[in-house]
């Protein structure tokens, strides 16, 4: 082992980490967004307790993401100079957008909302929060637009050897990052309707337990639920849609990746898709890749030989088990996470004769959403593992290799030391969210306070115990 590996390992371990946070900040915020909408435009009670309730996990999470994204920046000089050096021209354009326009519009108006709740007037108040979930989304804009400039590098050219960007809107367009973006955040949408999905199933089961719950589903529970569903099934079908889109492109600009993720050796007309091994339907690989089912797909022996011709001798194959199960295990736990919130919207649909009561919530089916918390987070680490793993032996697709990215003047020790160093702080980051979100979901939504009284107390009454006397809310 060397330098260079260990640089692969901090950089995955670190990424991996950080990706646990963004698509649940992303899609918890627009849900929590939602919520306050509903408040602002209805006045029910219930609404604010619900936004307050999921705000906070939403807060928790957030201030994670934030801590955890930071080290990413610094690898870039620390463990990868090379690349920086390369491809810092082009590469940091996106990355000074996101931090100069989304990142301090999101960070500023989160703040607004924090600190506002009984400062700010209502309607101002409900805009910090979209104005900040806004920042989020496009602060992901940026970042996979400079992702997927590594993968079909465009608007460039290389001068004395390092990419110097001739059209930037060449690189925020960049095809790869129009089909990327849509997959990813929809992929967002999908973690945190699960997310949502999963609470509301413990919150139900609790109340079940506690023998509180009426023949209905409760009214707090179930809005949420019945949102989270809807969110989930929706952003599913923009995944699909969005990952046909991807896989067409990668026929076209990254067919290692593609032949990859299909375990195909050799270039085949009519090209199988095998869900497992052994098991093929004939032709649909090549159907899925160019809407032709008698298209020519590349594999990977083949495309070897050719890269070997082209860009020198070298080892141009990716870690071909890793590439082909992630690709299986996303499909797997994106479409049960989406069949699930499709079920979930079947049962608790209203019974013929609008007027009569909804169906209440099976245990079962809150156990099931509690129990399938982990897969839409799964499937999309998946993703991003055949994503990046699949596009090595580049950082820069055709231009740069990953052996040669890694900073010359870094030892092994050094790595070691401080890919040790982050492993252990962020163990640490992952027992205190863990400890601080379970702590708050098990203790639930807080009851609003009542109502500050219009008409004084009397003598009488402001001589009665004070414990007795109504608080502001906020």
């Amino acid at each position: 082992m060397d330098a260079l590996d260990l640089a692969r390992w901090q950089f995955g371990v670190t990424t991996v980490y950080h990706f646990l946070f963004v698509p649940l900040t992303i899609g918890l915020g627009v849900f929590v967004a939602g919520l306050q909408t509903a408040w602002h435009r209805t006045g029910k009670e219930h609404y604010l307790r619900l936004t307050k309730f999921f705000g906070k996990i939403f807060l928790i999470n957030f201030a994670m993401g934030v801590v955890t994204g930071i080290v990413q920046e610094f690898q870039f000089g620390m463990n990868w100079s090379e690349y920086s050096i390369f491809v810092g021209d082009v590469f940091g354009a996106p990355l000074a957008l996101e931090a100069l326009l989304a990142f301090f519009l999101e960070s500023t108006f989160i703040g607004l909302w924090i600190f506002g709740w009984d400062k700010l007037p209502k309607r101002i108040h409900l805009a910090t929060i979209w104005i900040a979930v806004i920042g989020s989304t496009v602060s992901a804009y940026f970042i996979l637009a400079a992702n997927a400039w590594m993968k079909h590098p465009v608007g460039y050219e290389v001068i004395d050897g390092k990419a110097r960007m001739t059209d930037l809107w060449a690189v925020l367009t960049n095809s790869a990052a129009l089909a990327q973006v849509p997959h990813v955040v929809g992929a967002a949408f999908v973690v945190g309707g699960g997310f949502v999905l999963a609470i509301c199933g413990y919150q139900v089961l609790k109340e079940r337990r506690a023998a509180t719950a009426r023949r209905n589903t409760p009214s707090i529970w179930r809005t949420p639920i019945r949102a989270a569903l809807a969110m989930t099934a929706i952003a599913g079908a923009v995944v699909a849609v969005s990952g046909d889109m991807s896989a067409k492109l990668l026929y076209e600009q990254q067919p290692m990746k593609l032949a990859a993720a299909e375990g195909l050796t050799h270039d085949t007309a009519g090209a199988a898709f095998s869900p497992v091994p052994g098991v093929e339907i004939p032709k649909l690989l090549s159907f899925l890749s160019t809407n032709d089912p008698n298209a020519v797909v590349q594999g990977t022996a083949d495309i070897q030989t050719r890269f070997t011709e082209q860009f020198g001798p070298a080892d141009y194959l990716p870690n071909l088990p890793v590439v082909f199960w992630s690709f299986r295990v996303m499909i797997v736990f994106g479409m049960a996470t989406v069949g699930l919130s499709v079920l979930g919207l079947w049962l608790t649909r209203r019974r013929r004769g609008g007027g009569r009561p909804q169906q209440e919530l099976p245990t079962w089916f809150a156990r099931a959403a509690l129990l399938a918390l982990p897969l839409p987070t799964i499937a999309m680490i998946s993703g991003w593992l055949l994503s990046e793993i699949g596009r090595q032996p580049w950082t820069v697709q055709g231009e740069l290799l990953t052996a040669a990215s890694v900073s010359p003047g870094v030892s092994l020790t050094e790595v070691a030391i401080s890919l040790a160093v982050f492993t252990l702080v962020y163990g640490v980051f992952a027992v205190a969210e863990a400890v601080l979100i379970i702590r708050h979901v098990k203790a639930g939504p807080q009851p609003a306070a009542p109502a500050v009284p219009l008409i004084p107390p009397s003598r009488d009454d402001q001589t009665a115990d004070v414990r007795l006397q109504p608080t502001l809310m906020y």
